[in-house]
């Protein structure tokens, strides 16, 4: 009984390990469009940077 507890939470863990691999791959190539678009669409235009005044 022990052995079969251990195997189905080696399991449940390798399946967690791999969605939350998925998720940062998800989120890393959300951010990556994110600033790509906001670069495409006129980037730091009308920020004020150090010496724009």
């Amino acid at each position: 009984m022990t052995l079969l507890g251990i195997i189905i939470a080696l399991v449940l863990a390798f399946l967690a390990f791999k969605f939350v691999k998925g998720l940062i791959k998800f989120g890393l190539l959300a951010v990556i469009l994110i600033v790509a678009l906001w670069f495409a669409s006129g980037g730091l235009h009308g920020m004020a940077l150090g010496g724009a005044r």
